[in-house]
């Protein structure tokens, strides 16, 4: 493929216009061609601030013949539907997280891009901030040791009544919003044998859906994972892998600003090293990676993806029975 790639997008939602539409636009390997919105005066605004074409409903976006990618931002109950929609058309997918709200349309989903030689990739922008690899370099060069444990937390403060995020129509709830966070971090890098031990769910008052949980988890040689989420609290972003010699902590893990200097501390021998690295654009570095995905034909690996989706079932089947769920 040559020139820019040119991305329409699906929906208005936040994280589109604060984050993931001015990345698209600062890109080289990108032109955003429109932007769709079942409410006319909503897409004439957004596409306005990018200087592309506003499309009123989501269906007529696809109808146009000059686009080569979507970008998915709708509320998460809608991702599937319009996910498999785009792919129909031949048409390349980034997605916000959770790609679907069930574990077998995800699948289903991958396997159609897949057939298609079509990218299909979750945005779970973490990933792609070199801050983690740096981790598991260390992890790998045996600085803590042998790997024991790793815990995770993402909380986030109460959010307006009206919030989608509180509506189980939409595909609200706290495990499939912030609970994909420290989950996704425990597959990085314990990865993706990991069974589910036990989870509990809690509701706030007042609230239709979770509004917070934990879950245990386990790899098949008893590393454990503890995490912990929720979206009524103070707010927290943090992992720490602790070995049989020591420890690495993370702070402000999973969402940090573009020029946030990440900082890894290594604890061992009693002493407290702190790691510094240089800012990295975790957003810019997710538009890259689905940019390079693109224009290569290279397929991104999905089994994270799937596995991610399994075990937010998982999760959600041992919370509801409060017993651990049996696999295999």
């Amino acid at each position: 493929m040559t020139g820019p790639v040119r991305v329409g997008v699906i929906g208005c939602a936040g994280i589109a216009v604060r984050r993931m539409l001015p990345a698209f636009a600062a890109s080289p390997d990108f032109e955003i061609a429109a932007v769709a919105s079942r409410d006319p005066a909503k897409a004439r605004q957004v596409a306005e601030r990018f200087d592309c074409r506003p499309v009123s409903g989501y269906g007529e976006l696809l109808e146009l013949d000059d686009i080569q990618a979507v970008y998915v931002p709708l509320p998460a109950a809608l991702h599937a539907e319009w996910t498999e929609a785009v792919l129909k058309t031949g048409r390349h997918v980034l997605a916000e997280k959770p790609l679907t709200t069930d574990r077998h349309r995800t699948g289903e989903l991958l396997e159609l891009a897949d057939s298609r030689d079509l990218v299909l990739m979750e945005n779970v922008m973490f990933v792609h901030h070199r801050r983690h690899q740096a981790v598991q370099r260390l992890a790998a060069d045996g600085a803590i040791g042998e790997l024991r444990a790793f815990h995770a937390a993402f909380t986030i403060p109460p959010l307006p009544d009206g919030d989608i995020r509180y509506d189980p129509e939409l595909g609200g709830g706290a495990l499939p919003d912030v609970g994909v966070y420290p989950l996704r971090a425990a597959l990085h890098f314990l990865g993706l044998e990991l069974d589910v031990v036990g989870a509990r769910l809690t509701r706030g008052a007042g609230r239709r859906v979770e509004t917070s949980g934990a879950a245990l988890l386990s790899t098949p040689d008893a590393v454990t994972a503890q995490i912990t989420f929720g979206m009524e609290h103070a707010y927290r972003s943090t992992y720490e892998l602790w070995g049989s010699e020591g420890s690495i902590t993370v702070d402000r893990a999973f969402t940090p600003p573009a020029d946030h200097v990440p900082v890894i501390g290594l604890h061992r021998d009693g002493k407290t090293e702190e790691i510094r690295l240089e800012p990295h654009d975790q957003v810019a570095a997710t538009v890259a990676a689905f940019a390079d995905a693109v224009r290569t034909g290279t397929l991104p690996d999905t089994r994270a993806t799937l596995r991610q989706a399994e075990l937010l079932d998982e999760i959600d089947r041992s919370a509801s029975r409060g017993e651990p769920v049996r696999t295999g």
